[in-house]
């Protein structure tokens, strides 16, 4: 690129005409869920989208419902307001089969004092439906109507026209990069120029949205009482200054509340709770957040086990600590509950916040640095070994049906998380309490607290020693 911001294109309209299938077709990735009930999209979703030789920002905005007050549908309509404020570009969706209905013209005229360049797109006009909806729409006052259908995707090279006409001369060719959120995993050690993959998760209301905007210092996802009103995983890139000063890059992801499986009823939350665990899977480091009030309940266990199992850096934002009366008492109860429940990842860090006051924020980021440090972690042979001599003098391995097992070499693999290869007689007679014992060993020497570790168990040789032969 050549260092011109992206376009800013926000795709708005009122609910259930097609805005989060578009968003994910000129994104090229299924991310925004997609479901016939309206007003399954409550906060705004941004992505990298390409359109022909067109390169720009898309955002995924809720649909409009004309309401006001403190209703959740007025705090959704602060939202859209909000995309398009920074947009450059509106895109307006109507459905070709209802043609246009009363609260696409209050949405015209909402938006028209805005002053915002608007196209205007016919959606589900795939075939020859939707005629008598395109000509319809003219009468919203927006120019000619752009006919395509998001789900088939069919009219691109007309929408490729429209946008080329607003956007053109604003810098949205495009090079080869990709800079979304499916990353490599396995790159470079280190960050680099890359912003750290940081997933905001944890159960239903217990303040994950309220933390991003308490980070982010605006309301860019909805809060409320009402539980789950976040249902997709919104990605928002980010700028947190540590306390040297360094501007170091985010992208920070918050997430569905997450229930247990026997509680999902309804397919929305399914499909948002399957959105979550992605997030997780595609994230560096994974923030569970607790209500300090009732914490660590099992569906916590269950989200800490499942980021544990995934591979990834995780820490403990402990919300609403201003509440606690016993702040002694309550640490000790949540160091003792999490010692216990998740040895996979012993010496577990965990931060006392409050997202609501801004609290120990800059020591939670300080935190996701470091446990990303501690996953991105490589350890040389030589010390591993010097490492692993010292662990079997101190605690020899067991002897399953009398016969003592032997470690000949350990290396490292791979990092994030820190793999390491063992290589052992018998490698299938390996007690798993033997191996927490070299993990906690592992940790406990070399810094690596509340890091997943994993061990690959080969059966043989040193494979770098020399041989018989050679050594003659």
């Amino acid at each position: 690129m050549d260092g011109k911001r992206l376009p800013v294109v926000a795709i708005v309209g009122r609910p259930n005409v097609g805005k989060s299938t578009l968003f994910n077709r000129v994104v090229g990735k299924k991310i925004a869920i997609v479901d016939p009930t309206p007003g399954v999209t409550r906060d705004r979703r941004e992505g990298e989208a390409r359109v022909g030789d067109l390169k720009f920002l898309a955002v995924d905005t809720p649909g409009f419902e004309d309401e006001t007050g403190e209703s959740l549908e007025a705090r959704m309509q602060e939202q859209t307001a909000k995309a398009l404020a920074g947009a450059d570009l509106a895109l307006m969706v109507i459905d070709a089969r209802a043609g246009v209905t009363p609260l696409d013209e209050a949405f015209a005229r909402w938006i028209r004092p805005m002053k915002k360049p608007v196209l205007l797109l016919v959606n589900k006009c795939e075939g020859n439906k939707g005629r008598e909806g395109v000509a319809e729409a003219y009468k919203l006052g927006f120019g000619e109507p752009v006919a395509i259908s998001a789900e088939h995707g069919e009219g691109i090279g007309e929408l490729y026209d429209g946008l080329r006409a607003h956007l053109e001369g604003a810098g949205s060719t495009y090079d080869d990069e990709d800079a979304g959120f499916e990353g490599d995993i396995e790159s470079e050690p280190g960050l680099g120029d890359k912003p750290l993959r940081l997933a905001i998760v944890g159960r239903p209301n217990v303040g994950k949205s309220t933390l991003m905007n308490a980070l982010l210092g605006e309301e860019r996802s909805l809060t409320g009482p009402e539980a789950g009103i976040t249902r997709d995983a919104i990605a928002v890139d980010w700028e947190w200054p540590d306390k040297n000063g360094e501007i170091k890059k985010v992208r920070l992801v918050d997430t569905a509340g997450l229930r247990r499986k026997a509680r999902i009823a309804e397919k929305i939350e399914k499909l948002a709770g399957a959105d979550s665990q992605r997030a997780i899977r595609l994230a560096q480091v994974v923030v569970l957040v607790l209500d300090a009030t009732v914490m660590l309940e099992h569906q916590d266990l269950s989200i800490a086990a499942l980021a544990a199992e995934e591979g990834r850096a995780l820490i403990i934002a402990v919300n609403k600590w201003d509440l606690i009366d016993d702040p002694v008492a309550a640490i000790g109860k949540l160091r003792d509950r999490i010692e216990t429940s998740l040895p996979q990842v012993k010496g577990l860090r965990f931060f006392r916040i409050s997202a609501q006051h801004g609290e120990g924020l800059d020591e939670l980021m300080a935190g996701a640095f470091e446990a990303f440090d501690h996953w991105d972690t490589r350890i040389s042979t030589s010390r591993l070994n010097r490492w692993l001599e010292h662990a079997l003098e101190a605690n020899p391995p067991p002897a399953p049906h009398g016969r003592r097992l032997k470690f000949r070499y350990m290396a490292q693999l791979k990092t994030r998380p820190p793999n390491f290869a063992l290589f052992i007689s018998r490698a299938d007679e390996v007690p798993d309490s033997y191996l927490r014992y070299l993990a906690n060993g592992i940790r406990d020497t070399f810094g690596l607290q509340g890091t997943p570790i994993r061990f690959s168990l080969r059966a043989g040789k040193n494979p770098y020693a020399p041989d018989d032969d050679k050594r003659r």
